[in-house]
């Protein structure tokens, strides 16, 4: 079975939700499984749990088939969000624009190659799939 890989913030945001619909759709589509990932960053002293993740998650969508609720715990949310592609062997991973832009930014530091979604598929066997921020 293949996997969707969406990270959300926690609380919900509008854009998360509007993200994670976007993957619950590509699971559906693929009939992959669905990681929906939080990062707790060391350096905020917040800790989320999976039951929060969850219940925040089942409160906006419902209950959701092959759904797999991860909290991760690092200083760099983008570093968290690869490794759990990685570790995974994710077949997509669905981002909101803003995070996409931050992984670039991270990508040009260490490489000369600024498009994630390349990126990612060299290194990763990857499909990035990025979700614009509604509009104003």
């Amino acid at each position: 079975m293949s996997l969707v890989v969406v990270p959300v913030r926690y609380p919900l945001s509008k854009h998360s939700k509007r993200t994670l619909e976007r993957a619950i759709e590509v699971a559906r589509e693929r009939e992959a499984a669905l990681t929906i990932l939080h990062v707790d960053l060391y350096q905020n002293g917040r800790k989320v749990t999976r039951i929060d993740l969850k219940n925040a998650v089942e409160r906006v969508f419902g209950g959701l088939e092959s759904a797999r609720y991860v909290v991760r715990t690092g200083f760099l949310v983008e570093e968290s969000i690869l490794d759990e592609v990685a570790a995974e062997q994710a077949d997509a991973v669905v981002i909101g624009s803003k995070q996409a832009s931050r992984l670039r930014r991270i990508f040009q530091r260490f490489t000369d190659n600024p498009d994630i979604d390349r990126y990612l598929r060299s290194h990763l066997d990857c499909e990035v799939i990025t979700v614009e921020s509604a509009s104003a």
